[in-house]
């Protein structure tokens, strides 16, 4: 089987290691000419047992933030409420790493393998032919190829979905939430710990330590009436200039570390912002085209499943794709993945109501009432016993991976 992926993020990726194993060639072209980078995020769950039979948790180990847990800071700029990672109920979670360095990790583990096939600073500029047949692209280099399967696994934002699907096929979910975030250096005076600022105004200011000697910050901001909902759109559809500036007039009088940041944005070489949305499909493939990860199934940051998703996701599709018969049209394992993991999907995408506003209180007294209940439950689940029980579970398997042969005794951990 020929397979292409657009996309080498960490869906992509995972996809290849395992069809790659059972025997298909892919090739996964990118429109970056590096890897893709990023900020924090967690493997929980399944994704971890994907991740060891990949036989990469070591470097997952050695690439892991360090981070120590959450503190919240008060108005003075101290922290008050702190979730120690160690307590199994923190916001941290035991496996937190960075995108880049994760699929830096990904990248590694299948560019030297005869079946895999990067092309970096390529995309896919036209499906020409989604049948029965075959799927004919055209990719930005000119060429014209055609494979057995196109796997678009290139984001939220997937280019390959909006070709592939007709809009009323994909909800996007807009949950309120516009985020910026960057890296900026590190201060001797920092720590490592994830410093979580709620401020007035519906506002929240993160600095995280990170394993390369720098700090990730967000800023983030739930509008209050239409009209700072028409402005934040407005800002977030213009360029990173025009953004910077302002952010700096909406929160440079937010307090405690938040102009720090703002004075770091310019030089900082990773600035960028979007909008905390959702994606649902009503389904995920079309003939020979399948969405996979976030351009199928995005959960939102504010879910921590998104990478866990798209590993899962990732390995459940190679496996039923590696039952087929040489030759046999994909459709049967497209819908043998779907049927088996989107349940999954639509439980893990599911949010509380009350989030995220309950995390950008309006007014003060919202967010002393908020900083009251962080406070007390970093008090009680600093009683062992209680942590243990009321802790997320992250790191159980709450959709048991499926066994199958064509993986089996090639595992490499």
């Amino acid at each position: 089987m020929r397979v292409l992926i657009s996309g080498a993020g960490v869906a992509g990726p995972t996809l290849a290691w395992f069809l790659a194993k059972a025997g298909a060639h892919i090739t996964i072209v990118e429109k970056s000419r590096t890897p893709p980078h990023g900020q924090n995020v967690d493997l929980k769950g399944g994704a971890v047992t994907v991740m060891q039979r990949m036989g990469v948790m070591d470097e997952v180990r050695r690439c892991n933030t360090s981070e120590k847990g959450t503190h919240f800071i008060n108005p003075k700029g101290q922290p008050f409420a702190p979730f120690p990672v160690q307590q199994g109920a923190s916001f941290t979670s035991e496996f937190e790493i960075l995108r880049g360095d994760l699929v830096a990790i990904l990248h590694e583990s299948t560019k030297h393998h005869p079946n895999v096939n990067y092309l970096f600073g390529t995309t896919i500029e036209e499906v020409i032919a989604n049948d029965d047949d075959t799927v004919k692209v055209k990719l930005s280099n000119g060429e014209v190829q055609e494979f057995h399967l196109l796997v678009a696994a290139d984001g939220q934002w997937s280019r390959l979905r909006k070709q592939c699907f007709p809009p009323e096929h994909v909800k996007i979910i807009d949950l309120g939430m516009y985020v910026s975030y960057c890296t900026i250096p590190r201060l001797p005076s920092d720590n490592d710990w994830w410093n979580l600022y709620i401020t007035r105004g519906s506002r929240i200011v993160s600095l995280r330590p990170d394993p390369h000697g720098t700090i990730k910050t967000m800023l983030s901001h739930m509008p209050c009436s239409d009209a700072q909902e028409t402005a934040w759109r407005d800002a977030f559809q213009g360029d990173g200039q025009s953004l910077k500036k302002f952010l700096r007039k909406e929160f440079g009088d937010a307090g405690w570390q938040t102009q720090r940041v703002l004075d770091a944005m310019d030089e900082a070489p990773d600035f960028y912002f979007h909008v905390i949305q959702q994606i649902k499909m009503s389904k995920w493939s079309s003939s020979r085209v399948i969405c996979l990860g976030d351009a199928a199934y995005a959960p939102s940051p504010l879910s921590g499943m998104g990478t866990s998703l798209a590993i899962v996701g990732a390995y459940m599709l190679a496996g039923e794709l590696s039952k087929l018969d040489d030759g046999e049209n994909p459709s049967k394992a497209l819908e043998a993945y779907e049927s088996r993991f989107r349940p999954f999907v639509e439980e893990e995408q599911k949010l509380p109501s009350f989030i995220p506003a309950a995390i950008h209180p309006k007014t003060a007294w919202k967010r002393w009432l908020l900083h009251a209940i962080l406070w007390i439950f970093s008090r009680i689940l600093a009683v062992p016993w209680i942590a243990n029980r009321l802790g997320d579970g992250g790191n159980e398997d709450k959709l048991p991976l499926p066994e199958y042969p064509s993986f089996e005794n090639k595992d490499s951990e």
